[in-house]
């Protein structure tokens, strides 16, 4: 009896297992893959009322680039050239470009003063050597910084190419109390604050001169003296003598 009842439990199990095989393959839902080929395939599991969801990375487009768009290119700053010296080849002479109207130029001038006359404009940075016809060439200069400013009249008593200097005793103890210790003379050369040239004024401690530091022309930052670029103070030294009258103002 008990191995009646053994033998109709297989029997029942082995019916009852291929039944619900013939149902599972008869009902399976399709094998989807994915339109990433990279991703694995996927079994979609469920009964007819689920829809099959396919997996995939989102799809990025590449930025296109035409074929004749320019392409820019980052390229490290480069330091702008600095302009060399007529005077002096190879010595760097402006850090900075001047501004347009200190260059040396020709300009119309009303002034009842005799063609020769220096006439110095301090208020607006300007020499005028006067001309025929109405007309002077003018320079861009640098002059006395405030309590330094000036006004007279003098004569060209002297005049020299590449001076030395010889700062006075109250500059040398002006600039000490700032903590700058200037020299007790300087021979003439590109590292003179002198410049390439000076014409000295009668008995004063003022000269029209050259400046190592073109980039201060246009500007009030002198002891009184009147600067030029090394360029332009060449320039008006082959153009005037010892005795020309200057005028300051």
């Amino acid at each position: 009896m008990m191995k009646q009842l053994v033998l109709a439990a297989a029997l029942f199990g082995a019916f009852s297992t291929s039944t619900l095989a013939d149902d599972r393959y008869a009902t399976r839902p399709p094998v989807v893959l994915s339109p990433d080929l990279t991703a694995p395939w996927i079994n979609q599991l469920g009964g007819g009322t689920v829809r099959p969801v396919v997996y995939q990375r989102p799809v990025v487009q590449p930025q296109q680039r035409g074929l004749f768009q320019r392409r820019i290119i980052r390229q490290a700053p480069q330091p702008a050239p600095q302009t060399v010296s007529a005077i002096n080849p190879g010595i760097p002479s402006i850090r900075h470009p001047i501004e347009p109207q200190f260059l040396p130029q020709m300009v119309d001038y009303d002034t009842q003063e005799k063609p020769g006359t220096i006439v110095i404009d301090t208020n607006n940075r300007f020499l005028y050597l006067v001309m025929d016809g109405g007309k002077a060439r003018r320079y861009g200069v640098g002059v006395g910084k405030p309590g330094f400013e000036w006004a007279g009249a003098h004569k060209i008593t002297r005049k020299q190419e590449w001076p030395d200097w010889t700062p006075p005793s109250e500059m040398i103890s002006r600039e000490a109390a700032k903590g700058h210790y200037l020299p007790a003379r300087m021979d003439g050369g590109p590292e003179n604050p002198l410049g390439a040239r000076a014409m000295y004024l009668g008995s004063t401690l003022y000269r029209i001169h050259g400046t190592n530091a073109p980039w201060s022309i246009g500007s009030a930052v002198s002891s009184g003296c009147i600067r030029l670029r090394n360029e332009d103070v060449v320039d008006l030294y082959d153009r005037v003598s010892v005795g020309t009258r200057v005028i300051v103002m």
